[in-house]
Formats: structure tokens, sequence, C-alpha cells
């Protein structure tokens, strides 16, 4: 009944998504209290923009409200709705997701031997990955699910914007220095 359940929710949701330019990650139901919480990961090539996830957050309401309407109870009483990206705990298990992160640093178990390396490519037959400056390509069949590493170090490689002067600013310094 619950696999009927979610087929239900799945048929209103995923072609809202699919119009909306996101992939359907995940979907799901919980019990928090008195209500359900209906939890939907999207995701896209282009990242997850949390305006646009505001407006697919109104258009999936508006879908179930409508689907309700005509008589399909999808979620029974009250339910709130989050829709979010998976984030980086999310397992790379789909070309896609290896894809989306390209560059980014991995975890994964390769012939059975658990690698660390950066995604250095990925398409729909494998990945290449860098390990220590090798690379080395290797075909989704033969990976277990991959883990996106956070790397703190490269976040504090960036440089700060509030140590950056614009142009502006300095063209008011060369001002303030001649003109007065």
């Amino acid at each position: 009944m619950a696999q009927q359940h979610r087929q239900s929710l799945l048929a209103v949701v995923e072609p809202v998504v699919t119009a909306g330019g996101f992939d359907l990650e995940d979907l799901s139901v919980t019990r928090v209290g008195r209500k359900h919480l209906l939890r939907i990961a999207v995701d896209s090539d282009a990242g997850v923009d949390l305006d646009k996830v505001a407006e697919l957050s109104r258009s999936i309401s508006t879908a179930l409200d409508k689907a309700e309407a005509e008589g399909d109870e999808l979620i029974a009483g009250e339910y709130e709705l989050e829709v979010g990206s998976p984030g980086v705990s999310r397992p790379l298990t789909l070309p896609r997701h290896w894809r989306r992160n390209r560059s980014r640093l991995v975890k994964v178990k390769v012939a059975g031997r658990e690698v660390t390396g950066r995604i250095a490519t990925a398409d729909d037959d494998g990945v290449t990955l860098d390990v220590d400056g090798v690379r080395t390509t290797h075909a989704y069949a033969d990976l277990g699910p991959g883990k996106v590493e956070v790397e703190l170090k490269r976040l504090a490689d960036l440089p700060d914007p509030d140590d950056e002067e614009t142009d502006e600013d300095e063209d008011d310094d060369e001002e303030g220095e001649d003109g007065a």
C-alpha cells in the first residue's frame, strides 16, 4: 500500500518538477506529530537556485491541491511541503550526479579499494578520477556509490570579498588625492 501511495504522489509531483527544469532526486513522506512532512529533493545541471525552488514549491503545492480536489487522497490530513536540493551527503550513483560534481573531491570504492580523488571528467559511460596527479577512467558499473568530501581548505583559498577593492573604490581614492 505504501508503494502505491508513493507512486500516486510521484505521478503528481514528477511532471511538475520536470516542467520546472529539475530532476526529481528523492521524495519521502514522514509523520511529524499530527502532520506529515513531504520532502522533495531536486537538482539540475544549472544548480539549485532558491528563487526557482520557491517557485517550484508553489507549483507542486498547486498540483497537489488540484489532485486532492479531484478526489485523490495523496496525503491524509495536514502536511508540510519541503522542497530543496539533496546536498553533498547524497551518494553519487547516477552519471548526472558525477557530472554535476566535476572538480570536487570524492571518496569511492574502485575494485573493492576505497579511493579519494578529484572528478576530472564525467560522461554517460564513466568518470575520470585524478588521484594524486594520476588520472584513471572507470565505468560506473565498476564503482560503488561516491561521496563528495567537503574541503574546508579549498573554501579558505577563496578570496575574501571584503578584502577586494572595486574599481569604483580605487577611483574614489584617486579623486580624493588629486582633487582636494
